[in-house]
């Protein structure tokens, strides 16, 4: 089983900059696929920014040129570095991570979630 753990939500004025991780734990043999989405209030959840394990990025274009999503393969650990914040922005933002982990019944394909982070900007 493999478990997300979001951090570095919070509070920011327009135009500042948050930071974003997502680290994962468990039996995992390898991280596939990485990518953030956002769900603001009232709306659908959108898919912001994906890292293949090649290092390929993909970013909506409202946060192109602002928005950069990284990893760190040693620590299973996946960013995403938010500049020039909008109040658009504001959202809570959950971590995907798709990949393969090592169980009893041999290599199995994990999906993991994590619980989310909130990211608040101001006028």
């Amino acid at each position: 089983q493999v478990q997300l753990v979001e951090s570095g939500g919070g509070l920011v004025q327009a135009g500042g900059a948050l930071r974003l991780s997502c680290a994962a734990s468990g039996s995992i043999l390898r991280i596939n696929v990485v990518g953030w989405s956002r769900q603001a209030p009232g709306k659908q959840r959108e898919l912001v920014a994906r890292i293949t394990s090649s290092g390929s990025t993909n970013y909506i274009d409202s946060v192109k040129g602002r928005f950069t999503i990284s990893r760190d393969n040693a620590k299973n650990t996946v960013y995403l570095q938010m500049n020039s914040l909008k109040p658009e922005d504001t959202a809570v933002y959950y971590c995907n991570q798709v990949g393969v982990i090592v169980s009893s019944q041999g290599l199995k394909a994990f999906d993991a979630w994590g619980q989310g982070t909130l990211v608040t900007v101001s006028s």
